[in-house]
């Protein structure tokens, strides 16, 4: 499969310290992207962005919590300062905190809420008018949300966390009647089971056992093949918007 179209674009991808963040991240700036690599742990970035650099992409690692506004305005100020103009976005940033409903975990809740969901929408009132700007000037831009297959489908004690990724599935798919007239394409993503650093989050036993149990039994998807259909997805014509992919395990109902 060829991405050239990439080439000599300049992305921002959040959550890019690990999982689909950094695979995204390393695979677009492969294909000539210039990125900025967003997260909150610093080192992490910066060997990140090292080891792309010894082969051969350009990155710049800005250590940013989406959580905070005043770092995401950081963050965009070091970004157009570095590369001026960004036209593809990727929203990786995420946490999985599931817990039975009945626990009260108001402190897993809270923060699920402020990184997936209104994580994102820093990210994206930050970068849409460059986005809107690349389009305007004739060049391909992209939205890139990564949501969940638990937007749609229940699993037991996931109810918080389905909840913010059914709003990001949601706010996608309304942002295509904002953004999709203006030619910048809105990409909703929805893995199923993938193996990140999501499941180390949990932090209840008997949940981080069936996690593990579902791996085993269903043969997760890698970080790597979630970047790939990043990388397919925005690589395509500019009138070519695949708004809505679920990727799941071929094992996983």
């Amino acid at each position: 499969m060829s991405y050239d179209s990439l080439t000599g674009r300049t992305a921002v991808v959040t959550g890019a310290a690990s999982g689909m963040g950094e695979a995204t991240a390393r695979l677009l700036a492969s294909h000539g992207v210039r990125v900025a690599l967003l997260a909150r742990r610093a080192e992490r970035l910066a060997e990140l962005a090292t080891a792309i650099e010894a082969d051969g992409g350009q990155a710049l690692a800005v250590a940013a919590d989406v959580t905070d506004q005043a770092a995401v305005d950081a963050a965009v100020e070091r970004v157009h300062t570095a590369y001026g103009r960004v036209d593809l976005v990727v929203n990786a940033a995420g946490v999985m905190l599931p817990n039975p409903v009945t626990e009260g975990r108001v402190d897993e809740w809270q923060r699920m809420l402020d990184t997936n969901v209104a994580g994102a929408l820093r990210v994206i009132r930050a970068f849409t008018p460059d986005l809107i700007a690349a389009a305007e000037a004739g060049g391909t831009a992209d939205l890139v949300n990564i949501s969940s297959i638990g937007a749609h489908i229940p699993f037991p004690h996931y109810a918080v966390y389905g909840a913010t990724k059914a709003a990001l599935t949601y706010l996608s798919q309304s942002l295509r009647t904002e953004l999709g007239p203006r030619d910048v394409r809105v990409t909703n993503i929805e893995p199923g089971l993938t193996d990140t650093e999501l499941g180390s989050h949990i932090d209840n036993a008997e949940l981080s056992g069936q996690l593990a149990g579902m791996f085993d039994a269903l043969t997760g998807l890698s970080a790597d093949e979630i970047a790939d259909l990043v990388a397919f997805t925005t690589s395509r014509a500019r009138h070519v918007n695949l708004r809505q992919v679920v990727v799941l395990p071929t094992r996983q109902a």
